[in-house]
């Protein structure tokens, strides 16, 4: 019954191609719409991902502030200072977190020959790289001999780099770090990030924690920076930790302004909040677009109940049921809207190729490396969405023509002229 229902669908349309084929043109453009609009949602949701997992995935940031509770006898409004002893503690007996690193920062003149740049020079621990996602280009990380024997080596931020050396090559060069000398033993791969504090990574050097004591007083730690073992374990970390600083440093485990801590997690209902609703909006215009070939299709089919009328009584006449008519007229139109689909979803492949990517973050972070570009790539779950807006679009323009081919009274439509 089905093959011969849809060969007479097929029959029917080949009995108007021009018409067929203009309606399905409706059918095409908002398929295209619809697949075209994903692949731009979904490209717009990597980059911003990428850049936020820039900052470190389940890394933690935690800033030393002041008491606000007293607790163990101490009196509230006490400045809460991190120091090496805590990193320990922390490393011991943190059993949620797989990474720790102090961080002391100060803002200072670099320089190279007769080139300057005052950037934020970070003393930190080697596990700090990992935290970070500070990804080598050029060189290495710091490592833990050069921590443990003090060494004068730098890591340069990819934005500092050119600065100082342009297209030269950095990788043990002697730069200068407030007078001091500081060989360069790495460069970092440029970063894209939408998430920083001290400034850009870019634009930053880091040193060993056990150097910056040559430079400035680093007993006392600017932040302290952890990561939990999964992203899921993020909120249980920071309350661990927590409480262990409030152990040794004799405050209060709820007192929130003791320790401010800022977590990569912070950023996962903004990132969902804005691609999410970008989707959704997204998906929303291109089905308009389709509904209104699907509004074509509709009244296509209706023309085609008119001038069919004579057929559809003499089919109720020879014993044909009323959901067989419907079934014949909503197989027409799922056939009409199909083949347009599938025309679309080859068409928004083509368009995809040709386009290829679309600039957002790279000419805001000076980048043409295309990380910072949407590639549109259309996807197995965007090729099924789009799939599934088209059938409801082709049941949809398909049903009224179908219901009011069925209804149509035997004898009347006999009559009909």
């Amino acid at each position: 019954m089905w093959r011969e229902m849809l060969r007479e669908s097929w029959e029917a349309l080949r009995r108007s191609p021009l018409r067929s084929t203009l309606t399905m043109l409706g059918i095409v453009w908002g398929i295209v719409a619809v697949t075209v609009l994903l692949a731009y949602g979904s490209g717009f949701r990597d980059v911003l991902v990428r850049a936020f997992d820039a900052f470190g995935k389940s890394t933690v940031i935690c800033w030393p502030g002041q008491t606000s509770e007293q607790a163990g006898g101490e009196r509230a409004g006490r400045r809460v200072r991190l120091e090496r002893a805590d990193l320990e503690a922390i490393r011991s007996e943190a059993t949620l977190v797989r990474a720790a690193s102090l961080e002391t920062v100060r803002w200072v003149p670099v320089t190279y020959g007769d080139r300057l740049q005052n950037a934020a020079v970070r003393g930190v621990d080697p596990e700090y790289g990992e935290l970070r996602n500070e990804v080598p280009a050029e060189g290495r990380w710091l490592n833990s001999d050069d921590l443990h024997q003090r060494r004068r080596v730098i890591f340069l931020g990819g934005r500092l780099k050119e600065k100082l050396f342009s297209g030269r090559p950095a990788v043990g060069e002697i730069v200068r770090v407030s007078g001091v000398a500081f060989t360069v033993v790495g460069v970092m791969d440029r970063k894209i990030q939408l998430s920083n504090y001290f400034g850009s990574d870019d634009e930053s050097a880091w040193i060993p924690y056990s150097s910056a004591g040559d430079l400035w007083d680093n007993r006392y730690a600017s932040v302290l920076v952890f990561g939990s073992l999964t992203p899921q374990l993020e909120a249980q970390a920071m309350r661990q930790v927590r409480e262990i600083l409030a152990r040794r440093q004799r405050f209060s485990p709820t007192d929130e302004r003791a320790l401010v801590m800022f977590g990569r997690e912070t950023f996962r209902p903004i990132i969902d909040g804005i691609t999410i609703g970008l989707q959704v909006l997204l998906l929303f215009i291109g089905a308009l677009t389709l509904g209104i070939g699907g509004v074509g299709v509709m009244n296509i089919m209706l023309v085609s109940v008119d001038e069919r009328t004579r057929e559809i009584g003499l089919r109720r006449a020879l014993g044909a049921r009323r959901w067989h008519i419907q079934l014949q007229f909503l197989a027409e139109a799922l056939l009409l809207t199909l083949a347009g689909g599938l025309a679309g979803i080859l068409l928004a492949q083509a368009i995809a190729f040709g386009i290829g990517t679309l600039p957002l973050l790279g000419p805001l972070f000076e980048d043409d490396s295309g990380r910072g570009d949407i590639t549109l790539q259309i996807s197995w779950t965007n090729l099924m969405i789009s799939s599934a807006v088209l059938v409801g679009v082709g049941v949809a323009s398909g049903w009224v023509p179908a219901v009011r081919a069925a209804r149509l009274d035997p004898v009347m439509a006999l009559r009909y002229e």
